[in-house]
């Protein structure tokens, strides 16, 4: 019997905090060695000139869930996840949403039968309040945080929004059961009168989507999301963080040393509000929530990424057809900015784009792209040290890197289960050539060789951070 199952020769093994030459070696799915040399194994792989990289964690993907704007998600679990295996993603953390009145049993229970046996890497759910009712919070997230459902979303914003009073609950139970809590922070009354006004005027074009949903309502909402973190107590993570004022909320949280963690996405480091000047339906292929900002907003954000307020980078994967009658353009043939769903499909080419537009242009290093798309998602939503990371122990979820390889983005390349990606034509250097989930080879250049339905349920830990000191509410 060989000592590995699988060893990855030759390759530059990168973590979020080291980058070294050496060998890996994999044993019944996990790695059981770093060093040089190795031999013995029933599989060897070269990986001379590559990146050896932890396999991606895309913790914020929505995957076959209620319809949006009237209209459903394209993608199931099967094949969302074999997009992002493609893409060099291993572990994702999909939503589960409470419909309002429902319990967070039923949910959960929904939700499994929606993945069971047609996942394709590991994943798990967090856990959309719409309904934070006395028995949610004292009775049914306790039991579910028990059981590995570490994580809840609030809404600020769209139809069933919380208001302060629910999400100062949810954080309250947050707090004393160790879990993390994500807030979609824009101001919705905000997003309503200025909305309105625009209708009102007859202005319904797409333009008007940035503008009803200026950087100023995501500001406000952000800085009450973290007041609200610092009365309670506890951590919070702002979820597809699109504003540089935003970012400076969050910026000036953390530097009164609170627990406050930033997400963003590729959409708002590659694209502006520029997008909207495209005639008629086509601006609908760009139209997501937050809006894109403007042409100087990215590389203000790029600079948040590499200095460390954002921890996390996700592709806020939400896959609508577009060219469909039962998609986009369900509406009918003029597109209104209140009717057309907002979201765009992004779980595969989030790493692409994030390494050639980071790693590839020198805006980040690689170890903090590691950081950002697999690290520190494992560490805030408890999966680390098992995911997220390369180290003696750690499940072999690892994705090969060609760092030389260009690509053009299209369509036809991509496997995610839609008719569009806004990406269409962006210029990649960089691109994962081979994928490991669990040992197990799923991709390779190009190809999804993997089993069928062989993703697993991940039970997750509680929140190993501790919240700051300080606060009023603060148990003596």
């Amino acid at each position: 019997m060989s000592r590995f199952d699988l060893i990855i020769q030759n390759g530059t093994v990168v973590t979020a905090s080291d980058t070294i030459r050496c060998d890996v070696g994999v044993k019944d799915g996990r790695i059981s060695s770093l060093a040089e040399h190795l031999t013995d194994a029933e599989h060897v792989v070269d990986a001379e000139g590559m990146f050896v990289l932890p396999g991606g964690i895309d913790a914020h993907v929505h995957l076959d869930e209620p319809p949006f704007y009237g209209i459903l998600l394209n993608d199931s679990f099967e094949t969302g996840t074999k997009a992002a295996a493609h893409g060099g993603t291993t572990t994702i953390i999909s939503f589960a949403q409470q419909q309002k009145g429902r319990s967070l049993r039923d949910t959960v229970s929904e939700y499994h039968t929606k993945a069971s046996d047609k996942a394709v890497v590991d994943y798990g759910f967090h856990i959309i309040l719409s309904d934070p009712n006395e028995q949610v919070t004292s009775e049914e997230i306790p039991a579910l945080v028990d059981e590995g459902y570490t994580s809840y979303k609030c809404f600020m914003t769209y139809d069933g929004y919380l208001d302060d009073g629910q999400i100062l609950r949810t954080l309250e139970v947050a707090r004393r059961e160790r879990a993390m809590v994500m807030i979609h922070a824009e101001n919705e009354h905000c997003i309503r009168h200025v909305a309105k006004r625009f209708v009102d005027a007859g202005q319904t074009s797409l333009d008007y989507f940035p503008k009803m949903a200026p950087m100023c309502v995501e500001r406000e909402g952000t800085h009450r999301a973290i007041s609200m973190s610092e009365l309670i107590d506890v951590p919070i993570l702002l979820v597809h963080v699109s504003g540089r004022e935003a970012m400076d909320q969050i910026r000036w949280g953390q530097d009164r040393g609170l627990k406050i963690y930033g997400e963003t996405c590729p959409q708002y480091l590659l694209l502006t509000d520029e997008v909207y000047k495209k005639q008629g339906w086509e601006a609908a292929k760009y139209l997501f929530a937050p809006p894109p900002r403007d042409t100087q907003n990215p590389d203000a954000l790029w600079r948040g990424i590499a200095t460390g307020i954002f921890q996390v980078i996700s592709s806020d994967h939400n896959a609508f057809q577009f060219d469909s009658p039962s998609g986009k353009k369900a509406e009918g043939p003029e597109p209104h900015f209140r009717k057309v769903a907002p979201g765009i499909p992004g779980v595969e080419a989030r790493l692409a784009l994030v390494f050639s537009e980071g790693v590839s242009r020198g805006r980040i290093d690689i170890n903090t792209f590691v950081a950002t798309t697999a690290t520190n998602p494992a560490k805030i939503y408890g999966l680390y040290p098992r995911k997220g990371t390369i180290a003696v122990g750690a499940d072999a979820d690892i994705a090969i890197w060609d760092p030389e390889m260009r690509r053009t983005i299209t369509h036809d390349l991509l496997h995610e289960d839609v008719d569009f990606t806004p990406y269409e034509g962006t210029e990649i250097k960089g691109w994962p050539i081979k994928v490991f989930s669990r040992g197990d080879l799923i991709v390779s250049d190009g190809n999804y060789v993997g089993e069928e339905g062989r993703g697993r349920f991940l039970r997750r830990d509680r929140v190993n951070i501790h919240p700051p000191q300080g606060s009023p509410l603060r148990d003596n």
